[in-house]
């Protein structure tokens, strides 16, 4: 449910941010003319265009910074958010060399190890892929199907939360999820969930056009270039091979839009039922290897593609799905070996899949890799330097005034039934609201990291990682963890916990200025904010109650109003155009565009009530601009089709557009009937 986009990293394990992977995944270019022209606008003027605001809102507040602004070579997109992940990767390798001096903690210390060990591409060139080459024998070793399914179970990875994920596909098998049941709250239960694939998307594999057909055959010579640099034989037909596993995968992947039906997800499965319902694999084995033999019950998020799989790893041929596990051991870790290998990532995943034209520095993807391995370690040394208590206070006041708006417009509602009400007001009540780090750090004290093994140490820190989740099967839950560390230009919310998260990083200009004006925050991290706690209310957070239990606590009236109000806003977004040939997918994008309008209708009368009645137009036209210029972003074209094709956010563009459903935006701007963007009042799209 985060609220911003930036472009995400190849396929590979977290995908905890939107299209943010890992912390700092897409580290910027710090110098470049695009970086200093995103500066943050303390107070935002309106925009010297000759768009007027009733025709394009965006185009009015951000033409002059479009028409100033390139995109780094090395991006597939530019925007506010990259700025600001800009500004906090330079902070971060300033806090990278005071770590390795005497002096500093251990996890720091470790810190200043990995990414050392990233950066040292000497010796990872001397090294070549002797590293790799114990997990690709051990691939090679495999006999039958026995093995096979043993192999298949050590590589498993818990690494995707569907309720928060842009991309539910993985290069494991199967994705894992680890979070508390969805009807019972007090307990983790495991998650399983579709994987296997090496391209973002069913869609990828499956569409029928001329784009996605040219991606295809670059990935499968893609797989096939890896696969020859790492020394196999007939590269070439391996990666058939592989490209045809992975196709048959994703005939069996659920579409987009039936992930977000969470009652469809809700399915507990034993020993048995995995027997029954997904004939072909071992389940045993399988479950014994991946170091939960002892679990009795899983919840089988996408059961069609649990079930595709097993029945292709009875099917397949053993060394059809060696080649597919030699290929994803190489393309995970790709970013650890020689250059070449890199390169050759680069090449499918940067060049062609997204259109940026320009590999980004190694400190960049140093960074990137720490901060995936060890997000908690780096994130601490952040919040220690860079986040002053009373900036937490400031945004925590913020919180609790938006929340209280939250309240007010849930008592005015005319449409819902009292019953109902109680139960939204307990869980606004109950809501936790986590402002910039987590109130328990996660030690790294357990995790071997090595000054000359840059492989190891990220397959190491991955292993932890796994560990560490499968601990908190058999506990209690923490209502309190935190799912994103502190250093992320992001915000989530987690449904299931009834909590939010805020991290520090995103607590600084151009969406939260401690010394800015109120209509500016309001309009930038308050309609973040009221972004997040809406998502308690959207198409999927109104599925859980106070305590995060999957339970239907409306009556059938009310129930009915929302889903007539929800598709009202699903197709006004259908209608937007990316390109002449490519329209949003209303349905797709509707719990962000719903966040999206309850967030900013509240944040507005958070603003209104901390004015005291002193508020104006000319001040209500600060708040939309502070809106508006914090979402200014500039894609590159391929970059932009693939958000709108597997993106449950609408592109920056027309999140901005959700302004034509408030009344206050006509007042502030003079926006009039036969402007483009108008909608008379009975249009506008109202829920909360």
């Amino acid at each position: 449910m985060e609220a911003f986009r930036v472009l995400r990293r190849p396929p590979r394990t977290s995908t905890l941010a939107l299209a943010l992977s890992m912390a700092l995944s897409t580290v910027l270019a710090s110098t470049s003319a695009g970086a200093q022209q995103t500066a943050p606008l303390a107070a935002p003027q309106q925009a010297a265009t000759a768009v007027p605001p009733g025709d394009d809102f965006y185009l009015f507040a951000n033409g002059q910074w479009l028409a100033a602004t390139e995109i780094p070579a090395d991006r597939g997109s530019w925007s506010a958010a990259n700025a600001v992940v800009d500004e906090t990767n330079g902070r971060i390798l300033q806090l990278i060399e005071a770590a390795s001096r005497p002096g500093a903690s251990t996890d720091a210390r470790k810190v200043a190890t990995y990414y050392g060990a990233i950066m040292d591409e000497a010796g990872i060139e001397a090294r070549g892929i002797a590293p790799l080459k114990p997990m690709l024998d051990k691939i090679a070793a495999i006999r039958d199907k026995a093995g096979l399914v043993q192999a298949l179970g050590a590589s498993l990875r818990a690494d995707v939360d569907p309720l928060n994920a842009t991309d539910f596909s993985t290069e494991n098998l199967f994705g894992l999820w680890i979070a508390q049941g969805f009807t019972d709250p007090d307990n983790y239960m495991p998650y399983l969930l579709q994987g296997g694939l090496g391209m973002p998307d069913r869609a990828f594999y499956l569409e029928e056009n001329e784009r996605m057909g040219r991606l295809r055959t670059a990935y499968q010579a893609h797989i096939a270039a890896m696969l020859k640099l790492a020394g196999f034989t007939e590269p070439e037909a391996r990666a058939a091979r592989v490209f045809e596993l992975e196709r048959r995968l994703a005939q069996s992947h659920g579409l987009r839009e039936e992930s977000s039906d969470v009652r469809k997800a809700n399915n507990v499965w034993t020993d048995r039922d995995f027997a029954a319902k997904a004939p072909g694999l071992d389940w045993k084995v399988f479950f014994h290897s991946a170091g939960l033999g002892k679990q009795k019950k899983f919840i089988v998020y996408h059961p069609t593609a649990i079930t595709g799989a097993a029945a292709l790893v009875a099917e397949m041929p053993v060394q059809t799905w060696q080649d597919w596990l030699a290929f994803h051991a190489i393309n995970q870790y790709g970013s650890t070996l020689p250059k070449a290998f890199v390169d050759q990532r680069f090449e499918f995943y940067g060049r062609t899949l997204s259109g940026t034209p320009q590999l980004s520095a190694r400190w960049k993807r140093s960074l990137a890799s720490l901060n995936e391995a060890m997000p908690e370690a780096v994130g601490k040394m952040y919040v220690d330097k860079h986040f002053p208590p009373a900036a937490k206070v400031k945004v925590q006041k913020m919180v609790a005034n938006i929340v209280d708006a939250f309240h007010q417009r849930i008592e005015r509602l005319d449409w819902m039934a009292p019953a109902t009400k109680r139960e939204a007001q307990a869980k606004l009540k109950a809501l936790y609201v986590g402002v910039g780090y987590p109130e328990k750090w996660t030690s790294y004290g357990a995790l071997e990291v090595k000054p000359d093994d840059a492989f190891g140490n990220a397959w190491r820190a991955s292993a932890y990682r796994y560990r560490q989740q499968l601990a908190k099967l058999g506990t209690k839950v923490d209502p309190k963890e935190w799912s994103m560390p502190p250093q992320l230009v992001n915000a989530v919310n987690m449904p299931m916990q009834n909590a939010l998260n805020f991290p520090a990083a995103i607590l600084q200009p151009p969406f939260f200025d401690p010394n800015g004006s109120d209509a500016v925050n309001y309009g930038a991290i308050g309609s973040v904010i009221g972004h997040e706690i809406s998502h308690s209310f959207d198409n999927i957070g109104a599925e859980f109650d106070s305590k995060g239990r999957l339970r239907d606590w409306w009556t059938k009236d009310d129930r009915e109003h929302f889903a007539r109000a929800a598709q009202a806003l699903v197709a006004q977004y259908s209608s937007y155009e990316a390109f002449p040939d490519l329209k949003l997918n209303g349905q797709l994008t509707l719990a962000e565009n719903l966040a999206d309008l309850a967030g900013l209708a509240a944040a507005l009368d958070a603003y209104h009530a901390a004015q005291g009645g002193k508020a104006t137009v000319e001040t209500d036209r600060q708040f939309f601009l502070g809106y508006a210029q914090a979402w200014r972003t500039k894609p590159r074209e391929a970059s932009l089709r693939n958000q709108v094709t597997t993106d449950e956010h609408a592109p920056a563009q027309w999140r901005t557009y959700t302004v034509r459903n408030l009344d206050n935006w006509y007042k502030a701007f003079d926006v009039q009937p036969g402007q483009k963007l108008y909608l008379p009042p009975e249009a506008r799209v109202r829920v909360w």
